[in-house]
């Protein structure tokens, strides 16, 4: 048997190749969107693709399983658990299997059986692999998906926080209860194989160690260490980070079926004579570093490094109208790549941002400050300080003259921003508040400034903070 582990850093998302070398046969298991890695794997492995396992319906990026029936001819072998409003919708032109509790198949010697662990989603399920071609009666390990993480379990509220199904969470954190104390009965030598790893979304807390054991996460995982319903309810509950919206659309795309991007897929760099038009008709998003940004972008466009793309295009692209990216020509695919993978279809193009300055179309600046020239006029109220880090953030600790204005919302969250008096938009370092001050430019208010250092400047010129809770926005 050959495991291999695929990592994509900026989504913190984990997926695995599985292969019988007997067999020569491999099945990807939560495979993300750019499935090159995965064919290039095998095919240096001299094995043939001829399944994707998947454990539930992605909300936090765009899945590969179609993507490789359609391209491979993949077999799809995905859960048939949970209601009917979470069932797969493009299955039919592909070779699939609709699996229960209690089923099973093989990849040659290689034995899934699988088991229905709902919680984070109704229709979540986890692989558990047996290699009989080794020899073995015994499982080797568990792919649990979204179910436990290394340090963590999957969060029940995602349905409810950013698909809008009233009345889920609850009711998903009393299925998450039940599912790991079926965990907990399972062997101590099992190795763990989850889907995402620090910095996901889709739990709090999660370790940055790959894999572990069930014995180790019963001993050391916080979300296991309950034996009552309640206190456990109250526990998942509570505290989860911010849920992008964007895990709405993913929830969608994946169950109707992503768009098959096809072998050769690419992007054109386009004539700068189109920037106009493209403000007009869609989202600008230049990818340089923001302090390139600051000293001058086209007025309407929003700055994303190309670094912070996965993190924060899915909040602040709208999904709706077609995406435009300003970037060095070399830039382009992997941008686009990423942004496909958080299910931005429709991207025209890029424009080259030193073709766009030639042209004198980064007309727009805008100012920057440290603590020091910014405290006095901050304390005094001569400017109005936004903070748009996150609600735990903030609670640990703020500027006592901020608001709090989270950068996901701030698109939708500008009453009062009038421009009227100078805005001073802060985050943990500045990196999170250079993107908020191009959103605040591309909405028309124009007198912005960027707290260079953030609030870790702040603190380090031991100027005067507070604690409180995480107001509305």
């Amino acid at each position: 048997m050959l495991l291999k582990y695929f990592y994509d850093q900026k989504l913190a998302h984990a997926s695995y190749l599985v292969g019988c070398q007997r067999a020569k046969e491999a099945v990807i298991v939560d495979p993300g969107r750019d499935i090159e890695p995965y064919i290039e794997l095998a095919d240096r492995e001299g094995l043939k693709i001829t399944a994707v396992a998947e454990t539930h319906i992605h909300a936090d990026y765009v899945s590969g399983a179609r993507e490789l029936a359609d391209r491979v001819g993949a077999k799809l072998y995905v859960s048939d658990e949970g209601p009917s409003d979470w069932k797969y919708l493009y299955l039919e032109p592909y070779d699939h299997q609709l699996l229960h509790d209690g089923d099973h198949f093989m990849l040659g010697k290689i034995r899934f059986d699988v088991l229905h662990t709902p919680g984070h989603t109704p229709e979540s399920i986890s692989f558990v692999l047996t290699d009989q071609g080794g020899g073995a009666d015994k499982p080797m390990g568990i792919f649990t998906g979204d179910f436990v993480f290394v340090g963590s379990i999957g969060r029940p509220d995602l349905l409810e926080e950013a698909a809008g199904l009233a009345g889920t969470a609850e009711p998903g954190a009393r299925d998450l209860f039940r599912s790991a104390e079926r965990f907990k009965s399972m062997p101590d030598y099992l190795q763990v194989w989850p889907a995402h790893g620090a910095g996901s979304a889709c739990g709090k807390g999660l370790g940055a160690i790959p894999s572990s054991t069930v014995g180790y996460e019963k001993l050391f995982n916080p979300a296991l260490q309950f034996t009552d319903e309640e206190e456990f309810v109250k526990y998942i509950l509570a505290d989860q980070p911010e849920a992008p919206k964007y895990f709405a659309v993913m929830k969608r795309v994946n169950k109707e079926g992503p768009k098959v991007l096809g072998a050769g897929h690419h992007h054109a760099i386009l004539d700068v004579g189109q920037v106009s038009d493209a403000l007009k008709s869609g989202t600008v998003v230049d990818v340089s570093p923001s302090p390139d940004f600051a000293k001058g972008h086209v007025p309407g466009s929003i700055n994303i490094p190309i670094g912070m793309l996965a993190g924060w295009a899915g909040w602040l692209v709208d999904y709706d109208r077609p995406t435009y990216l300003i970037c060095q020509p070399d830039q382009l695919e992997e941008a686009a790549r990423v942004l496909h993978k958080i299910g931005v279809e429709e991207i025209v193009g890029g424009f080259d941002t030193n073709q766009v300055r030639a042209a004198g179309l980064a007309s727009e600046v805008y100012a920057t400050g440290t603590p020091a020239d910014l405290s006095s006029a901050i304390e005094s109220g001569e400017v109005q300080l936004i903070d748009v880090r996150s609600n735990d953030e903030w609670k640990a600790g703020h500027i006592e003259q901020a608001e709090h204005r989270f950068l996901g919302r701030l698109p939708a969250n500008l009453d009062g921003l009038s421009g009227d008096k100078k805005i001073v938009v802060q985050c943990q370092s500045g990196a999170r508040s250079s993107i908020g001050v191009s959103v605040l430019q591309a909405a028309g208010i124009k007198n912005v400034i960027n707290l260079t250092g953030g609030y870790a400047a702040w603190k380090s010129d031991q100027l005067p903070s507070v604690q409180g809770q995480a107001c509305c926005t």
